[in-house]
């Protein structure tokens, strides 16, 4: 989203992108520095465009700390932190000159896309007021804070006319949308809108397109949202993707996160009484600081009791500047490399499972890609990237992707599923 929102700003003053090195005057390379595994990549890729290129521009969440950058690389030709999109554009100024074009110029400038062309992320908020003690996000971050919901409706709003067929709305913390701006109202479309998820999610819903949470904390509020999936006109998604974390207490207080487990299994099982076709996704740490054999015990059964959809889970990394760093009773590598392994077994096989239920059922499912073997899809239960696919080998020829078509599921993996075109 923020690559985006930076290619969006440099295309509409004149400037091309490049799909390669080579052709490149200058590469911009977006960083993320919230795991040390994930900031050893940055400073590969930044490596990388520097032996490629020469002229390289660096941003994101390692942009925080620009002397660990320049002191692995000091030849990079500027460091801007996290959204910081004004100094990129000042850098890449510097680097290379815009060339103006009064021809081109003129014209309205199109929104810049990573994405393939019928999904695009739709970044609400920035920020985050959770103090998790794993988590470093609002040191990078800040705080949060709100876009106006008339802005993110204008976004969207374009985004569905470009011929984008499904938005997924991210943030830090989705459904604390609004709050630092106290449920302010804005006009859209002859309507008051509150900055508020709920009604965001109503108006996104009204656009036409396929709408999808997530990183959504399970607030109380969240209750309310829960209706509008159970209602297939509403045009927002049967999904929630909920960071859980853990489920035992003790270790959920040890993460200075919400201790509720409990009263979470009892709500979601309200939501499947509201909304029997919601697909719950999250991601859960093992072996982090402390972490018992009974409590991680105690996460499998919960588990088996949560019958979870879609579930990723990470081995506890220490993060330079988390205060979970300090804590006592590291847990040894070998243990956490078992338990991600017996948790892992557990939720392939209650995915398998949850899969195995949807042979013979029919389907509404969006095209990503047809190539000469099959047509990749993806049902309403699977988010881009981080999901299951749905696949058709037979008839698929004529398909085109961002598609939103009708399949009868024949087989299940314990991941993905395969199908065929709805006769008719």
């Amino acid at each position: 989203m923020d690559s985006e929102r930076i290619l969006t700003r440099l295309r509409a003053e004149g400037y091309g992108i490049s799909p390669d090195y080579a052709g490149a005057d200058a590469v911009i390379v977006n960083t993320c520095g919230f795991l040390d595994s994930a900031k050893a990549e940055s400073l590969d890729a930044i490596g990388e465009a520097l032996a490629e290129n020469g002229r390289v521009v660096v941003t994101g969440c390692l942009g925080a700390d620009p002397e660990y950058i320049t002191g692995a690389h000091p030849k990079v030709l500027a460091v801007t932190g996290p959204h910081q999109y004004e100094q990129v554009l000042d850098a890449v100024h510097q680097a290379v000159p815009p060339d103006p074009d009064p021809f081109v110029d003129l014209l309205p400038a199109a929104s810049v896309q990573l994405t393939p062309r019928h999904y695009a992320y739709l970044k609400i908020s920035e920020g985050c007021n959770h103090r998790c003690k794993f988590c470093i996000i609002p040191d990078m971050r800040g705080r949060l804070v709100s876009r106006p919901a008339s802005s993110v409706l204008r976004e969207a709003g374009r985004l569905v006319e470009a011929g984008v067929r499904e938005l997924l709305v991210i943030s830090q913390d989705t459904s604390a949308y609004g709050a630092d701006r106290k449920n302010s109202v804005s006009m859209w479309k002859g309507r008051e809108v509150s900055d508020s998820i709920h009604d965001l999610s109503r108006e996104l819903g009204r656009l036409g397109a396929w709408v999808r949470l997530h990183y959504v904390y399970p607030y109380p509020f969240v209750d309310r949202i829960i209706p509008m999936m159970a209602d297939p006109s509403s045009g927002l998604l049967p999904y929630l993707d909920i960071p859980f974390q853990h489920a035992h207490p003790d270790t959920l207080k040890r993460m200075a996160r919400p201790a509720a487990a409990a009263k979470t299994l009892e709500r979601i099982v309200a939501w499947r009484d509201i909304c029997p076709e919601i697909t719950l996704r999250s991601t859960f740490i093992v072996g982090y600081p402390g972490e018992t054999e009974a409590e991680f015990q105690h996460l499998l059964d919960w588990m088996e009791e949560a019958q979870l959809d879609r579930v990723g889970c990470f081995q506890y990394e220490n993060v330079a500047g988390a205060r979970s760093n300090a804590l006592p009773d590291h847990v040894p590598e070998e243990i956490k490399q078992d338990r991600w392994n017996r948790f892992m077994e557990t939720a392939q096989r209650i995915s398998a499972a949850k899969l195995d239920a949807k042979v013979g059922q029919r389907l509404e499912v969006i095209v990503d890609e047809v190539d000469d073997e099959a047509a990749t899809c993806r049902t309403k239960a699977d988010a881009p990237e981080i999901d299951g696919n749905l696949f058709i080998d037979e008839g698929f020829e004529h398909l085109r992707p961002g598609q939103i078509v009708t399949v009868d599921v024949e087989e299940a993996g314990d991941y993905d599923l395969w199908g065929r075109l709805t006769p008719g």
